[in-house]
């Protein structure tokens, strides 16, 4: 009898016996691919018609394609900060857009969906754009060892883009150093111009191969002025057009070096993120300016990604989740073409507002789930959320949740596996940076925004950055009005009431996650 024969009685009989057999692994490899500053309506899949996004468009036809998929934040760091630890950032210190030298944002001890797939058994890695800051208190030894950083959080490996490549320094991180550096040319990072003659975006505008239209006018570096100044180490620096070939690289090798055994990859692309520089064989393949040839390149670099996992005989088990940090913004410091060349493209979809807004198009964004034999394909419906990836893999795990960790993170598993009859959230409170007072709720076909200051930064897209007094309240049904262009506070005063109370219980009791516990109600 041969061998092959006897492992397929071997089978049958467990299967007789003790039920199906499993053939997936128990602990299946994930992958979550967050795009950045990408919209709900940047994607062929989500009805963009003026590009072609042919392999994220594969991925949501053999998976789930949400049409209420959100970040909790319309900025990067607090989205981050929420994706990794499940709480949201307005209950953090620190957590809005970081700059150059910021510490590390998420203290050592901090549970997050690192370290809970981490005690799974999984090995875990954060690749690409990090921007929730590194070291201690005194920020970044940027010639030492960068510590605390992800590998104190749960990664067992990170190569990463320290802050956001509009800030300086453009240089690597791998694990705790900055590779490459010599120690003849000492790297450093500042607020204030190093030397009179040190050149800016100001002084030597003429040299700049892309100009800056507001606060991008600092440290040039490739052609292109930044926030900060840094000087020094020139052997560690990169070129913008070489970033998303290096994240695809060192994912690659993540990935073959760990295919036999489960793995967590968090691929954390920049693209479509300023300054827009796509490498020289994407650019001018759309016409939309850089911005569009930012979205193929990041379409490309998800099609690598799934080519990997089809070509080690992955797919089968691997739940990919692709999402975005916050939504879409044209003319965000650089002259890129974006505004220019919008012509009929609706960054937003159907949605108002965008990056650093509270309006749906700041937060609702692409959201997809794939995993093959195991998610139905189709489009779902149901309100889902960044924020709840780390309880939600975490129940996949089999591990359970401490009480004092992912406060506002919900299990949403059965949701983001399509399974019959599970429900999204009931609700989710939506903030734009920090916790500077500006927040939103939906429930259900209604959202309440809450302007503390009174003073909304709302970007419509297809217009320049501009600054719009609001009243403190706005109540929007979604149902009747998705672009939240009409405000009917005083129609519905008895669902005002209800939502002002319940945000402002959200927002003042320290958790939400039934069973939670706010560190301060220990």
């Amino acid at each position: 009898m041969s061998r092959q024969f006897s492992i397929i009685l071997m089978l049958l009989f467990v299967s007789v016996f003790y039920g199906p057999v499993q053939l997936e692994a128990a602990t299946p490899n994930v992958i979550v691919i967050m795009a950045d500053d990408l919209g709900y309506g940047d994607l062929s899949c989500y009805g963009a018609t003026a590009l072609k996004t042919p392999h994220i468009d594969q991925l949501a036809s053999e998976g789930l394609r949400f049409t209420s998929g959100y970040c909790s934040a319309s900025t990067c760091t607090p989205t981050r900060y929420s994706f990794l630890t499940g709480t949201y950032a307005f209950r953090g210190k620190r957590t809005g857009i970081a700059p150059p030298n910021a510490p590390a944002i998420i203290k050592p001890g901090t549970e997050t969906v690192a370290s809970l797939l981490k005690r799974a058994g999984y090995t875990t890695a954060v690749i690409g754009k990090w921007h929730l800051g590194l070291g201690g208190d005194a920020g970044p030894d940027w010639n030492g060892e960068l510590k605390p950083g992800p590998l104190e959080i749960g990664f067992d490996t990170c190569f990463l883009l320290p802050t956001t490549n509009d800030r300086v320094p453009q240089v690597y991180v791998k694990d705790h150093r900055v590779p490459n550096l010599d120690p003849a040319d000492p790297l450093w990072v500042g607020n204030k111009k190093p030397s009179p003659d040190h050149p800016t975006g100001l002084t030597h505008r003429d040299t700049l191969k892309m100009d800056w239209s507001h606060g991008h006018n600092s440290t040039i570096h490739n052609g292109i002025s930044r926030i900060g100044f840094y000087t020094g180490g020139h052997a560690a620096r990169f070129r913008d057009e070489d970033l998303a070939d290096k994240w695809v690289e060192k994912s690659v090798e993540f990935i073959e070096k760990n295919k036999e055994k489960p793995f967590f990859l968090f691929f954390a692309s920049h693209d479509i993120h300023v300054p827009r520089m796509p490498h020289e064989r994407f650019q001018g393949k759309t016409k939309l300016g850089y911005r569009g040839d930012a979205i193929i390149q990041l379409d490309w670099c998800v099609g690598e990604l799934m080519k990997t996992l089809d070509r080690l005989q992955l797919a089968e088990n691997t739940l990919v989740v692709f999402c975005s940090d916050n939504g879409p913004v044209l003319d965000d410091g650089y002259k890129d073409g974006a505004l220019e060349k919008i012509g009929n493209h609706r960054a937003a979809g159907p949605y108002s507002g965008g990056k650093y807004s509270v309006y749906e198009g700041g937060t609702r964004t692409p959201f997809i789930t794939r995993w093959k034999g195991r998610i139905k394909p189709g489009v779902s419906d149901e309100m889902v959320c960044t924020i709840d990836l780390p309880a939600s893999l975490a129940a996949l795990a089999g591990q359970s949740l401490p009480q004092d960790g992912c406060r506002d993170s919900y299990n949403m598993l059965g949701a983001l596996l399509g399974k019959a009859g599970a429900q999204g959230r009931d609700h989710l409170v939506q903030q734009n940076n920090g916790n500077n007072g500006t927040y939103a709720l939906r429930t259900g076909k209604w959202k309440l925004q809450r302007y503390d200051k009174q003073t909304a930064r709302n970007i419509i897209v297809e217009q320049e950055l501009s600054n719009t007094k609001v009243p403190h309240y706005q109540l929007f049904d979604l149902e009747q009005d998705p672009a939240e262009n009409r405000n009917v506070i005083q129609d519905h005063p008895e669902v005002a009431r209800q939502l002002k109370k319940q945000l402002a219980d959200l927002i003042e009791q320290g958790s939400s996650r039934p069973g939670a516990v706010a560190p301060a109600a220990k």
